[in-house]
């Protein structure tokens, strides 16, 4: 009886080391299917897309997404497109998350979010889901919202009664002259946020970037 203490420190301190300090998981979050492709709810899958083909990734099915690995940085990437469609998002996060021994602070969600202006990026290391159901499902799965989110505003130009109509539809004539641009950036957002903190990329990428 005497050792069973020792014993459970060890196999605590086992299973903490077990997790990589340089490897993260990226979310990216939308819905699959032809009929969500391209539309502002979307932007997350998106930005993966901008982020894997920057570093040579290959999408793969995987378990509740499309999964590649990218090396960045000395750092090791895993980019996911959860294919649970939004409302549950959380599922794939949870998997990827304990399946490749990731902590909860290297995890970045990229999502839409109507509540900023067209254009602009904020990161935030913890914080409310905004209303998004993507964020509701995963805070729920890991049982808190204490992992860094980065929004990419799309707007809210939208008559009474329209929201879901806009967010589910496709960028304007006008946006699709700086969509990629914002693409690129908040591809570089995820990067800086894995190579130099969530602080510093802050100070660097919250803002509207076109």
């Amino acid at each position: 009886m005497i050792y069973i203490p020792f014993l459970n420190f060890f196999k605590k301190k086992k299973q903490e080391i077990e997790f990589d300090p340089m490897k993260y998981l990226i979310v990216g979050i939308g819905n699959i299917g032809s009929d969500y492709d391209g539309t502002r709810h979307n932007i997350g899958f998106d930005i993966m897309d901008t982020l894997a083909s920057k570093y040579d990734g290959k999408w793969e099915s995987g378990s509740s997404a499309f999964y590649t690995e990218i090396k960045v940085k000395g750092r090791t990437l895993i980019l996911i497109k959860p294919t649970t469609y939004v409302n549950l998002s959380g599922k794939a996060v949870k998997h990827w998350m304990t399946t490749q021994k990731i902590e909860k602070s290297n995890i970045l969600v990229v999502l839409d979010d109507l509540n900023l202006d067209f254009g602009t990026l904020r990161l935030r290391e913890k914080g409310s889901d905004g209303g998004h159901n993507g964020l509701k499902n995963i805070d729920l799965t890991l049982g808190g919202n204490d992992y860094a989110r980065l929004r990419v505003g799309i707007g809210n130009s939208f008559s009474n009664g329209r929201q879901v109509n806009f967010v589910l539809g496709r960028w304007s004539k006008e946006e699709q002259k700086d969509i990629d641009f914002i693409k690129i950036e908040a591809a570089n957002a995820c990067v800086s946020f894995c190579s130099i903190g969530t602080k510093f990329t802050m100070e660097k990428y919250n803002k509207k970037v076109i």
